[in-house]
């Protein structure tokens, strides 16, 4: 039976090159996860998703768990074989989609009981059917149930929902019992306070996990703080496991989170921009609703190995989203799917030849550029 491990292969300056063994296959980390919320990563088949370079997705408790049910999928063989998706899956506990559900939830000490953004009907999550959720699931890597909050809040509310997240960290864990070839994380809270991420950080090693997840950024402090919060959170971490930071983000937000030594990335930013039309691209950001891309017969980016960068031209890109085509979607969807792996294709590379500050620099100035 495979081990849940982590291995760190190389270091240049904070930034780290590893491998995350699970019990569906290796994570070359750092690594982006692409989001399937409810089992699928919107707009593209597994196939796309596998071939673009993606490792691993991600699927979510609070979803999955009202429809279709997590007794249901682990009757139909699990969300691996469900989704047809054959390698790892972590999923979230839900703790977001809570924070999201502010005005139809009640927290208490025992979990968050809410009512279904679906039917109405209510519902319970405490940490430990969040966990047996995911084992239903049989998912590789299972978060902790925790508490989230949007910025701005006070640092007494920060501080009462980290102690809270502690708590529900142990319970958890002792959910989450032996499961050979998978991993539980526990989620770093305590919003831009630096006492209280340190706590945070000090209580989840005490507890003992496989990872370690920084939870509650991205969630309206700005990229300015959310770095700052990294630069003094992410070294309270410890070495030898893998840092997970949750919800984040754009490329750059990717590139500044690894050289502050984050692993694991995880967002549906690639596959939302997609929908509306933006691409992510070598150039930077384009948006094929603009009249300008109108009579642009150039691809988005000719030297990609991936047909919706390199083969479809941006004015039939920008005339399938002017109509509303299901089609451009999905192929935006792709391409910036693609271009998130070739990114964090190029990380690695960079961190094994000792020239990541070099790659960084490189890359924000042909975003600059723009083509």
């Amino acid at each position: 039976m495979t081990e849940f491990s982590f291995t760190l292969h190389k270091t240049d300056g904070q930034a780290r090159l590893g491998t995350v063994r699970t019990l569906h296959g290796d994570i070359r980390t750092p690594a982006f996860m692409p989001v399937g919320t409810v089992g699928t990563v919107k707009g593209m088949y597994m196939d796309q998703v596998k071939e673009a370079g993606s490792d691993i997705i991600l699927g979510n408790t609070y979803h999955l768990m009202l429809r279709p049910g997590a007794e249901d999928v682990a009757a139909l063989g699990g969300l691996h074989k469900f989704t047809t998706w054959d390698g790892p899956i972590l999923t979230d506990s839900g703790g977001f989609q809570i924070m999201s559900l502010s005005k139809i939830r009640r927290i208490t000490e025992q979990g968050a009981t809410f009512a279904s953004h679906i039917d109405g009907s209510r519902h319970e999550l405490t940490p430990e059917r969040a966990m047996d959720i995911q084992r239903l699931l049989g998912s590789d890597i299972q978060m902790q149930l925790d508490q989230c909050l949007e910025f701005p809040h006070t640092d007494k509310e920060a501080e009462k929902a980290m102690q809270l997240s502690l708590r529900w960290a142990a319970r958890s864990r002792k959910a989450f019992g032996k499961q050979p070839g998978r991993g539980s994380f526990g989620i770093v809270q305590g919003g831009v306070d630096e006492a209280l991420r340190r706590a945070s950080a000090a209580g989840l090693i005490d507890i003992g996990f496989e990872g370690y997840a920084i939870g509650g950024l991205a969630v309206g402090e700005g990229q300015k703080l959310m770095l700052q919060t990294l630069d003094f959170t992410t070294p309270e971490l410890p070495e030898d496991k893998p840092r997970y930071l949750m919800g984040v983000g754009t490329p750059d937000d990717i590139l500044e989170s690894v050289a502050r030594g984050i692993d694991m990335f995880d967002c549906v930013m690639p596959t939302r921009s997609g929908r509306h039309g933006q691409a992510f691209t070598r150039f930077g950001k384009v948006n094929l609703r603009n009249a300008i891309h109108a009579t642009d017969n150039r691809p988005l980016d000719e030297e990609s190995s991936c047909p919706a960068l390199s083969k479809y031209s941006r004015a039939y890109l920008h005339h399938l989203m002017r109509s509303g085509e299901l089609l451009g979607m999905m192929l935006l969807s792709w391409a910036n799917i693609a271009y998130y792996q070739e990114l964090m294709q190029g990380i690695r590379l960079a961190i094994a030849q000792d020239r990541f500050e070099e790659f960084r620099r490189a890359t924000k100035q042909q975003w600059e550029r723009k083509q």
